[in-house]
C-alpha cells in the first residue's frame, strides 16, 4: 500500500475521516499525532522530520485553529522543512471568512509547493463532538448571535473533498471554499436536534460578553475561550462567512449534506441522548 502522505491532525474531526478515505483508497497513509509512531507534536519541532521523512503529499489541520497565536508562526516553519526535504504537494484546512487563516494560507501559497487551499465554515460535528454538545446534553443551549445565518458544512464533506483534492493535481493552485448546502441559524439547529431527538431542548438568547463569562467560570482553557470569542466577535459575522458556495458538488459530483441530514444519521447513535457528564 502507498504510505507517502502525511496527514497532520490525523486524529482530529476533519484528520481521522481523511485518514478513513485514503485508506477506503488503498492508501496506508502516515498520522501526524502526538500518539503515533513517529510521533508528531505542534509544540516540538524536533518531531517534525522524522514524520515528514520519505512524504510527498501531506494533509494539515492546526489544532486548535489557524486564528490562534502561534499558529502563522508553526505553519511557517512547517511548510519551509516540508519544501527542504522534498514534500511535493501540500493541502491546507483553513477557516471561512479568518483573516489569521487566510495569512497561513499565503505562506503555502507562496512556498513553491504545489497546494490546495481547503477553507471550511463552521461543522456540524461540533454538535456531536465538540464544545456544542453538553448543552446539548444538558437540554438548556445558551448562545449569543441566536439570529446570524450560518452555512454548517459537514466534516464528511470536508474530508472527502481533502482526500479527493491531494490524490487530484487538478485542484493545485485553487482554493477550495466548503459550505453546507443552506444558511441555518443556531435557533434553527437546536429546533431540528429536539425534533430528531424527541427532546425538548430550550434556547436561550444570551450576550457573547455573558457566554465568554460562562466559560472562564467551567475553567475552560484561557486559548479556547479566546479562539470561541475571536470566531463569535469577528468570524460568525462575517460576510464572507454567509455566502453558500457550491465547491462540494464541483469536487464530488454530488450536493453537499446538509444539517437535517447529519442530525438524522447522528440521532441515530444515541450521543445525543447520553446522561451528560455532570449529570
Amino acid at each position: 500500500m502507498e504510505s507517502n502522505i502525511l496527514v497532520i491532525g490525523g486524529t482530529g474531526k476533519t484528520g481521522r475521516r481523511v485518514v478513513e478515505q485514503l485508506t477506503k483508497k488503498g492508501i496506508d497513509p502516515r498520522v501526524g499525532s502526538r500518539n503515533a509512531s513517529p510521533s508528531f507534536d505542534w509544540e516540538n519541532k524536533d518531531t517534525w522530520v522524522n514524520v515528514l521523512e520519505g512524504i510527498e503529499k501531506m494533509y494539515v489541520t492546526y489544532y486548535p485553529d489557524l486564528a490562534v497565536p502561534g499558529a502563522k508562526s508553526a505553519i511557517e516553519s512547517l511548510t519551509y522543512l516540508a519544501r527542504e526535504i522534498g514534500v511535493k504537494k501540500l493541502v491546507l484546512l483553513s477557516g471561512k471568512g479568518e483573516t489569521e487563516a487566510e495569512s497561513c494560507e499565503r505562506i503555502v501559497m507562496s512556498s513553491g509547493i504545489d497546494y490546495t487551499i481547503v477553507r471550511a465554515s463552521w461543522f456540524n460535528q461540533n454538535w456531536s463532538e465538540s464544545f456544542f454538545l453538553e448543552p446539548i446534553l444538558i437540554g438548556e443551549v445558551a448562545l449569543p448571535l441566536s439570529d446570524v445565518l450560518i452555512p454548517f458544512v459537514d466534516a464528511n464533506d470536508i474530508a472527502e473533498v481533502a482526500s479527493t483534492v491531494l490524490l487530484n493535481d487538478d485542484y493545485n493552485g485553487e482554493i477550495i471554499e466548503v459550505t453546507g448546502p443552506e444558511l441555518i441559524t443556531f435557533k434553527d439547529i437546536v429546533k431540528t436536534i429536539s425534533t430528531v431527538t424527541n427532546r425538548n431542548l430550550n434556547f436561550h438568547e444570551i450576550t457573547l460578553d455573558q457566554y465568554i463569562d460562562g466559560m472562564r467560570q467551567m475553567k475552560i482553557p484561557n486559548d479556547v475561550v479566546w479562539l470561541i470569542k475571536y470566531l463569535f466577535s469577528h468570524v460568525l459575522t462575517n460576510p464572507k462567512n454567509q455566502l453558500i458556495t457550491n465547491d462540494i458538488e464541483r469536487v464530488l459530483g454530488r450536493k453537499a449534506k446538509s444539517f437535517l441530514e447529519y442530525a438524522n444519521v447522528t440521532a441515530k447513535t444515541g450521543i445525543w441522548n447520553r446522561i451528560p457528564k455532570n449529570g
